[in-house]
């Protein structure tokens, strides 16, 4: 293994790291304040028919995506800069999956293989790239892995109690 390729599978897992605690802040924020900013992100709003986004986008997940990551991103040797913007690009990733599920008639919550992972580990593997050394090959693993590494640790944490649904 050469050190370039040392750096950049350093660089896949603090980003891998980073959409992982975005994603998983907002299980966590609604386990254990399950009130605090519950409101969803479209405020009820309807666009042909459907919800915008539906319930399960609330301010609450938002902030908690953003804060955990900032956190998160010194302990990875990243500024909380960079923290704060994989957590807002995982979550506008997010949106959009949840607005392209609500145009195709899925319900909310529900699952949509790849268009619920794609969006919101691509998304900051871009923005981070300012922070890290992430070519086009590592831009395009990472939302591979995660795609891999999300199901099964959802089922996980579902199993746990900690999500409400599988997936």
């Amino acid at each position: 293994m050469t050190e370039h390729d040392a750096v950049a599978g350093l660089s896949i897992a603090k980003v891998l790291a980073l959409v992982l605690t975005a994603n998983g802040a907002p299980v966590l924020a609604r386990r254990f304040a399950p009130g605090f900013w519950a409101k969803p992100v479209d405020g009820g709003a309807i666009w042909r028919g459907r919800r915008l986004l539906g319930s399960h986008k609330t301010w609450r997940g938002l902030a908690a995506s953003m804060v955990g990551c900032a956190v998160a991103a010194p302990l990875l040797g990243l500024p909380v800069a960079a923290g704060l913007a994989a957590g807002a690009a995982a979550m506008l990733g997010d949106l959009l999956s949840s607005f392209i599920k609500r145009r195709r008639g899925l319900e909310s919550g529900g699952m949509a293989f790849g268009i619920d992972q794609i969006p919101e580990s691509l998304l900051p593997a871009l923005i981070v790239q300012r922070w890290l050394p992430l070519g086009l090959v590592e831009i395009v693993l990472i939302p591979l892995i995660f795609l891999l590494l999300e199901l099964p640790l959802s089922r996980l944490l579902f199993r746990l109690g900690i999500r409400q649904r599988p997936h």
